[in-house]
Formats: structure tokens, C-alpha cells, sequence
């Protein structure tokens, strides 16, 4: 029997490990463990949690106002305790966080083969987003099977002199994640989202903002545009999940939490995520994530950083850039919220992330890589 650690710590990789997770325990020759080093402890949590998911171990290493040396020590001295009591014989990461390179890192000094679910994702911007272009950079020098999401991704790998052995291209877990909502759980999301005065009609726009290179100025100039955006369109209504982050919370309730059409809310779980992007008109956000799954629901996104790993959306017309900058984040929103809903609708079935059987070809690699 093999033993596979899977290491992750917030909700988006919760989300894309989840089917992995579930496939691999149907193999009786495979024992996998999970690891939550609770980057992300609540959210992450509540995410394993949807999918029948209890963590295996709970590292609680995130501490007020840290620095990224900081959490960076604590995972690595925790995680080093996992590979010293336990015998691992794999382990698997997703994703870009600190998570993902302290948990390869630690695999890598133990000898231990590193799968990298979502590898090869560039911007080649070390500062955009910062610090995850180079955790991923980095994860992939010390990764024995990249899993990459798309061709672009692919190529990314070759060019850095990956070999192709490597390299299985096999499309987004983010969107294997969506089949598993069931009509019940969608409609129970639903009656959440309601309770919660949200409108789910043709005038509804969500926005997400939480990433550290947005923080400071950057964050003003978001909210900025929001503010000016929710008196022009005072018939639409802006949902905005908080992000607990004091960075991030503190000044989003100060600038919208008084604005009548503006709905802040805690941060949502995975279902009720779903539930308003399949509703909604227009998404702003600087999530990869939600860059990856609002093209399967047909919905056009902003972005607003000013790079992207996920330049696909962009190239098939998904998504736009608009940076931090109010003028461009006004004018883009201007050409969707001024029309009707059916009129900016997008084709969901060429969503380049993937197929939804991203799963079947990581866990089908996985188990040929000890033949």
C-alpha cells in the first residue's frame, strides 16, 4: 500500500484536491492522508467539510499580523513532523500559497516524490501576484509529476526544461469540483444567499478582492471605482464577501459599508460561491480561482491585477485586465452593466480550463508512476 500525503491549506486548494482526495481513497492499494496546515483554518475547513473531508492533521500555523518568513517557519517545522512519525510515499500539492512550497519542500528533503496538481501557471512577474509567482516557480524544480491545467501551461513547463515524461497536461480540478453540487445542495445555497438579502436577478454583480499585492493604495483605488460604480448603477446590486484579512476588512466595511445597494458579507462557503456567480452579470475580482470556474456559467470577469497566470480566459475573451485602475475598471464595467444580462452573455462550454475529468488523468498518472 502506498501512502500519499496531500498537503494543502486554503480553500481553493481544498476545492481542487477535494476530487483527487475522493478518487484516490477508491483505490484500496492507496492510503491517503491529509494535511491542513490551515493557512486558511476556517474557510479551508468548511470547504473539506462539503466534501466529506476531515483532515488527518490540523496545523494550525497561521498567527496575527505574521510575516511570510514567519508562517513560512512555522509550516516547514510542522509539516517536518508529518515525514518524521509518519512513512509517506508521495506527497501532493496544488496551487501557488506558501502551503504548496513549504509542503514540496519539506517532501523534497525527505526524498519523497512531489506531485504538483496545477503546475506551469506563469506570469514571470515575481511581484504580480506576489509571493505565489514564485512559490510556483519554485515548487516546480523540486516536483516529479506536473500536472498541468492547460497547453499554455504545458509549454511554460517545456520552455524551463521540464522533461515531457514529466509533464501530463490534464485540464483544471476546479472544474471537476463543480459536479460535485447537487441540485439540493445548489438549492439550500440558494435559500442561504436569500437569508442574506442578496437578489439573485439579472442586476447582480459580484466582487472579490483580497490578494497582498492589492493591499494599500491599490485597495483605495479598487474601492474607489466600486463606490462610484454602485451610485451610477443604483438599481444593481454589489455583493462583496470580505476577506477577514484586517488588511482587506477594515477598509472595505469603511468604504462601502454604509452604501444602500452594497452587500459585505462574511466569506461565503463553496456552494453559495457558486450559487452567485451563476446568477450574476458582471464579476470584479482578483481571484485565480473565480478566473477559472465564471467561464463555465458564461459570465465576463474583470480582473483586476495587472497580470495574470491565467492569461487563457483572457485570450478566449472571459476575461479582461484592469489593474487597480479606476478610469479602466469603471469604463469595462460601463460596457456590461449598461446592457441587459442576456445581451453579455459568453459561450460556457469553451471554458479553456478544462472538461471536468481533469481528476481521471492525475490519478491515472499517479498510479503509473510506480509501475
Amino acid at each position: 500500500m502506498k501512502n500519499i500525503l496531500v498537503i494543502l491549506g486554503t480553500r481553493p486548494e481544498a476545492i481542487k484536491l477535494a476530487p483527487v482526495i475522493l478518487n484516490l481513497r477508491k483505490d484500496p492499494d492507496v492510503r491517503v492522508l491529509v494535511c491542513n496546515t490551515e493557512q486558511q483554518k476556517e474557510l479551508s475547513n468548511q470547504t473539506l467539510n462539503f466534501f466529506g473531508i476531515t483532515a488527518d492533521f490540523k496545523l494550525d500555523t497561521m498567527q496575527p499580523n505574521q510575516t511570510l518568513a514567519g508562517v513560512q517557519s512555522r509550516i516547514l517545522s510542522t509539516v517536518s513532523d508529518i515525514y518524521k512519525n509518519n512513512k509517506i510515499d508521495a506527497t501532493i500539492v496544488q496551487g501557488d500559497t506558501m502551503t504548496v512550497f513549504c509542503g514540496a519542500l519539506v517532501s523534497f528533503y525527505n526524498r519523497v516524490p512531489v506531485f504538483h496538481v496545477e503546475a506551469g501557471l506563469r506570469s514571470y512577474d515575481l511581484f504580480e501576484p506576489f509571493p505565489e509567482e514564485a512559490m510556483r516557480q519554485m515548487t516546480a524544480r523540486i516536483t516529479d509529476l506536473h500536472f498541468a491545467p492547460t497547453q499554455l501551461a504545458y509549454e511554460a513547463l517545456l520552455k524551463e526544461n521540464i522533461p515531457p515524461k514529466k509533464i501530463i497536461r490534464t485540464g483544471n480540478t476546479v472544474i471537476d469540483a463543480l459536479s460535485c453540487l447537487s441540485e439540493e445542495i445548489m438549492k439550500e445555497a440558494q435559500n442561504k444567499l436569500l437569508s442574506r438579502s442578496v437578489s439573485l436577478n439579472d442586476k447582480l454583480v459580484l466582487v472579490t478582492v483580497h490578494r497582498r499585492e492589492n493591499h494599500g493604495d491599490r485597495l483605495d483605488r479598487i474601492l474607489e471605482a466600486i463606490t462610484l460604480l454602485t451610485k451610477k448603477y443604483s438599481d444593481h446590486q454589489f455583493v462583496l464577501p470580505v476577506h477577514p484579512n484586517p488588511n482587506v476588512y477594515t477598509k472595505v466595511h469603511t468604504a462601502l459599508g454604509n452604501i444602500q445597494n452594497v452587500i459585505l458579507t462574511e466569506p461565503l462557503d463553496y456552494p453559495e460561491l457558486v450559487c452567485l456567480m451563476k446568477s450574476t452579470k458582471l464579476i470584479l475580482t482578483d481571484s485565480g480561482g473565480v478566473q477559472e470556474e465564471a467561464p463555465t456559467f458564461g459570465n465576463p470577469v474583470l480582473v483586476m491585477r495587472y497580470e495574470t497566470e491565467r492569461t487563457e480566459g483572457v485570450d478566449a475573451g472571459f476575461s479582461k485586465l484592469v489593474g487597480a485602475d479606476i478610469d479602466k475598471i469603471i469604463s469595462e464595467s460601463d460596457a456590461i452593466l449598461s446592457k441587459n444580462k442576456s445581451e453579455t452573455r459568453l459561450d460556457g462550454s469553451k471554458n479553456p480550463y478544462g472538461d471536468g475529468h481533469a481528476t481521471e488523468k492525475i490519478t491515472t498518472a499517479i498510479k503509473e508512476f510506480w509501475k
